[in-house]
């Protein structure tokens, strides 16, 4: 009694402290068929069989996260991930090709098939709730606490973001320590049941994105939450899929988190942003949730230049392959962002600064790459990719000699080649000239040979236009007749004929000219 009174006088409440209170697990449910209606015909069946081999084994095993969102709303995942009581170690034992990988996060890759083909299943082990006042504590992050955060099973830094979270749990603990309710669900293909604890079916229902748990302590925990709640809210707004507002409120004074997180993670979040097939979508939530700016630079530049009619053409080429379900390079859509500070700069070197002009589109890309890039992608095979679709821009011009051969078989012609169809598409460049290459690239030899033949002669015509002035309008006479002295001339062009096999008859009289 007197102890209460001292308490009440000291303004201390007799309740346990909010740190060590136990959290709401939520009430298990296990939803059947009849009520989540998902179409089993839509499970992919390398995930149907991970499932079944952990089952078989005596563990627990479950589809998880977003694969169930989407099965729940009749979409069909393009991912999916497992969900076990067996760690990583026992995981592993189980499949031939599996891979633990992972710090923060221990997590097992299942590998199936191979080369451009292969699927990967991932395979997290259930994880305890921890309260991370009682984890072990560091004063850097990642890089810095490297050694110290070695033996650390859970580990924070000194704003309360999880740097290690290897401790194993219950299922009920695992689903209380997902970010959205939402992705928290369970689902048995085998029994086709959904199990559900944070009432993630009724948020399906109704559209609605809700953090589990105090989104502002969520935030903390993990700032990289504020990009997935953009995300979901992007991919999912086409359904009617809102951000809670009790979700939504601490989004923009929580974004000064990030700034804590390493820069690879932050690119890695943004190019899943990017390349999910709702770029357009997420630009506009971005605008939308008032974070147009402040998660990563080079975001916010896709962001203030999404208007622009080549970046938007890109963004929205980008959308449709996803759609499509073709690949997609961030190395393309992060060219296509960057390349008026590259044409700029390439301009700016060879007009005012007399560079030639290779050199100085090469000077102008290393400006750019040291500006925008930096060192998160290293110089690597991203900024290798981008300096080829740039470099090969003004080859596009040379349509004389061997030099269309060889471009058609740089292996980043196509990429380089789609890079130019935008810039003509915006009216950068003569639509013709993206229609003369989209034809030389598909056609045969002798069709490739008459192409050149053709671009020789409308070469040859519009150097005499210049010779003999803007309005009258040159024929192939003008070639014929033009001075041999004069240096602007084009001489005849000379009649070129096929090698005959060896053996063949030789003809008695010329080959006609079909311009081969």
């Amino acid at each position: 009694m007197i102890k209460k009174l001292i308490d009440k006088l000291l303004g201390k409440s007799s309740a346990a402290p909010a740190s060590r209170a136990r959290p709401k697990f939520g009430k298990r449910q296990e939803i059947a068929a009849e009520v989540h209606k998902i179409d089993p015909n839509l499970v992919d069946e390398r995930a149907a069989n991970v499932v079944s081999t952990l089952q078989q084994a005596g563990y627990e095993a479950y589809i998880v996260g977003g694969a169930v969102r989407d099965l729940l709303v009749g979409l069909k995942p393009k991912d999916f991930d497992v969900a076990t009581n067996a760690t990583p170690e026992q995981v592993k034992g189980l499949f031939r090709r599996a891979f633990i990988i992972g710090r923060r996060f221990r997590i097992v890759h299942v590998v199936y098939g191979r080369g451009r083909e292969h699927e990967v299943i991932e395979v997290s082990t259930f994880r305890a709730y921890l309260d991370n006042a009682a984890a072990e504590q560091v004063a850097g992050n990642e890089r810095t606490s490297k050694s110290e955060l070695a033996g650390m099973q859970h580990a924070v830094d000194a704003t309360g973001r999880v740097l290690r979270d290897n401790v194993w749990g219950p299922q009920e603990e695992d689903a209380a320590r997902r970010d959205f309710s939402i992705n928290a669900m369970y689902y048995d293909p085998k029994r086709q049941i959904v199990v559900d604890y944070h009432d993630g079916l009724k948020d399906v229902q109704n559209r609605s994105i809700r953090m589990i748990g105090d989104a502002a302590t969520r935030y903390r925990e993990d700032p990289v939450r504020i990009i997935r709640a953009v995300r979901f809210a992007a991919k999912l707004n086409a359904l009617g899929f809102k951000i809670e507002p009790k979700t939504a409120a601490p989004l923009v004074k929580s974004q000064q988190l990030l700034a804590d997180v390493p820069q690879s993670r932050l690119f890695d979040e943004m190019l899943k942003l990017l390349q999910t097939g709702h770029s357009i979508a997420t630009v506009d939530k971005l605008k939308e949730l008032g974070l147009a700016t402040g998660i990563y630079p080079l975001l916010d530049l896709v962001v203030e230049r999404a208007d622009q009619p080549f970046v938007r053409a890109a963004l929205q080429d980008t959308d449709r392959r996803v759609g499509e379900g073709k690949p997609v390079a961030p190395s393309f859509l992060l060219a296509c962002v960057l390349w008026a500070d590259v044409r700029d700069g390439w301009k700016t070197r060879v007009e005012h600064k007399r560079q030639p002009p290779f050199p100085a589109l090469q000077d102008a890309i290393e400006d750019v790459f040291s500006a925008r890039i930096g060192d998160v992608s290293g110089r690597g095979k991203l900024a290798g990719d981008m300096r080829e679709t740039w470099t090969m821009q003004p080859r596009f011009d040379k349509r004389t000699g061997s030099a269309p051969w060889s471009l058609v078989e740089q292996p980043r012609f196509r990429a380089a080649f789609d890079f130019m169809r935008l810039r003509a598409d915006c009216g950068e460049i003569d639509e013709a000239l993206a229609e003369w290459w989209q034809e030389f690239s598909l056609a045969s030899d002798e069709r490739r040979q008459d192409l050149l033949d053709q671009a020789r002669e409308e070469s040859g015509r519009a150097r005499v236009r210049v010779v003999k002035g803007p309005k009258r309008e040159a024929d192939a006479s003008d070639v014929a007749a033009a001075p041999q002295d004069d240096e602007t001339a084009v001489a005849p062009k000379k009649r070129r004929r096929r090698r005959k096999p060896a053996g063949e008859r030789v003809a008695t009289t010329p080959a006609p000219d079909n311009g081969v």
